[in-house]
């Protein structure tokens, strides 16, 4: 599905140059969560936002079902992110003025779906994520872990392949965000999509089905994910292995605002 192959993103700072992107390949796949791991600067939402065709590569590609998206026009990069992505913030970007339910069916309203059957299948997905009793309520009138569970059904309504996660445990306690991981993780399996998901949260590493560590932009090592009681850590240890991740999208960027392994 989501493949980079060896692509490279750079930034001119004062005198320098800096690799924020350095020479990455990788995969995800579908039914698979993918947590990518690294220290602030490593370069880990610079990969993602190539991820979604929100920055282009210097080098190399980055491929969707084998189409490279630098060859895409803006407004095909538009509807490849409202139709085959969905997206999870730290910060949730939910619309302050509008409901759950109408959070929730944002997508489907920007897409053109008629309002009747968007406001359908947005309260069948805050049913799956514990919050039909909320629908008529505001963000401001949530929790920090029900505005997360209303985010991730915005996430999932249109039915994307593919949900782009950064830090999406980051305002949560503890519990809240295991229960967050884990529900993200298995509504995207249910529906075939796959996750790439940013996080410095070690407990992640055990929903993940790999991680990959990121630092200075350049893939440092892959492993499987650790079991649900293992005990997950961060990635980035010695061993490494080289066989062969805005209101205008409903919360995701658009451009207006808002087994992956390396081969080297």
């Amino acid at each position: 599905m989501l493949e980079l192959q060896r692509a490279r993103k750079l930034y001119a700072g004062p005198g320098e140059k800096v690799h924020a992107v350095d020479d990455v390949t990788m995969h995800v796949h579908a039914r698979e969560l993918v947590a990518l791991f690294g220290p602030s600067g490593s370069g880990k939402t610079t990969l993602l936002l190539l991820a979604a065709g929100l920055l282009s590569a210097d080098s190399g590609r980055v491929l969707f079902d084998g189409s490279d998206l630098a060859r895409m026009t803006k407004a095909e990069l538009l509807a490849h992110r409202r139709t085959e992505l969905g997206f999870v913030f730290q910060d949730f970007k939910l619309v302050a003025g509008l409901t759950a339910q109408e959070n929730a069916a944002l997508p489907l309203l920007l897409r053109g779906e008629p309002h009747r059957d968007a406001r359908s299948r947005a309260l069948s997905l805050l049913a799956e994520v514990g919050l039909a009793h909320r629908a008529d309520h505001t963000p401001d009138e949530l929790s920090g872990g029900e505005r997360q569970r209303l985010a991730i059904a915005r996430a999932l309504v249109g039915e994307p392949r593919l949900v782009l996660a950064d830090e999406p445990t980051g305002n949560l306690d503890t519990d809240t965000g295991a229960e967050v991981i884990a529900l993200l993780g298995g509504l995207a399996r249910e529906r075939g999509a796959g996750v790439l998901l940013v996080s410095h949260d070690p407990r992640v590493a055990a929903r993940a089905d790999r991680t990959l560590a990121l630092r200075d932009g350049r893939l440092e090592e892959e492993r499987a994910g650790e079991d649900d009681d293992g005990g997950g850590g961060e990635p980035g240890g010695p061993q490494s292995r080289d066989e062969d991740p805005g209101p205008d999208d409903g919360g995701g960027p658009d451009g207006s605002q808002s087994k992956a392994v390396s081969a080297r």
